[in-house]
């Protein structure tokens, strides 16, 4: 998984957001089937960039601190980093921040991708306006079916190699970890209690949308991690279970 991952974003950062297909990751955190939207709509969404390119998504907590998922940053240090808040657009507009730090929950594996969940610190407050707003974190999770929506400037089909310049959005259902790990979707014991999932027919987030959010109830309920494909019947998207990491995202917040 890790391999994918980071070839991915090397590839980004290369190509200025196109991907040459050899690099495209089979397991991976993963906007299909979805609509333009903007950033006034979604003002927690931020592009995480590496020489100026957009490789994962994230969401603002607070002033200085972005939630993202950890497997967006290994094998990369903080000055490597930029993240771009307050645009529609991941190539303009808004503000641009240097990181000061950040943290990879210390449960983080790779191979299960459970605890697949960061935190950012970046040098600069940001100043909230329509465009630049922090999200609440849920401390429960929605019910199964709950409607939901994730955001980000991945890949428009599965096995793509060009991310849009134009904030995406896709409308999905909360799928329970029981359910998602039933005989009812193809996962089975892949599914642990780190994750939760969501899922529309033929409707997904895709690669470049790892570590952004989803949102339901306007809480942050999940951050993009992994999932067999983009769009597929057969497979939900799988998040970290943002709930269910509440304490830890509070307690690394204030220590980082």
């Amino acid at each position: 998984m890790l391999k994918f991952v980071v070839l991915l974003s090397l590839a980004a950062c290369v190509l200025g957001g196109t991907i040459p297909e050899g690099l495209l990751p089979q397991l991976d955190g993963r906007i299909v089937g979805g609509y333009e939207t903007s950033i006034e709509d979604h003002p927690y969404q931020v592009s995480l960039q590496r020489s100026g390119s957009h490789f994962c998504g994230g969401s603002i907590y607070n002033h200085d601190i972005v939630v993202t998922a950890a497997h967006c940053l290994q094998s990369i240090e903080a000055h490597e980093l930029k993240v771009r808040v307050g645009s529609t657009y991941w190539r303009s507009g808004g503000s641009v921040h240097s990181v000061k730090s950040f943290r990879n929950h210390e449960g983080y594996n790779s191979r299960t991708m459970v605890n697949d969940i960061a935190i950012i610190r970046i040098e600069s407050d940001l100043s909230f306006r329509s465009s630049i707003k922090a999200i609440a974190m849920a401390d429960s999770n929605p019910r199964n079916g709950a409607t939901a929506v994730v955001s980000g400037w991945g890949t428009t089909e599965s096995g793509g190699s060009t991310i849009p310049d134009h904030l995406l959005a896709v409308d999905l259902k909360i799928v329970d970890r029981e359910e998602c790990a039933s005989g009812k979707f193809s996962y089975g014991r892949k599914i642990k209690d780190t994750m939760i999932c969501a899922y529309a027919e033929h409707k997904d987030a895709c690669q470049g949308d790892s570590g952004g959010p989803l949102v339901s109830g306007s809480r942050l309920v999940g951050v993009v991690s992994w999932g067999y494909g983009c769009g597929d019947v057969r497979y939900p998207g799988v998040y970290a279970d943002v709930a269910h990491f509440h304490e830890w995202i509070e307690k690394t917040a204030d220590e980082l």
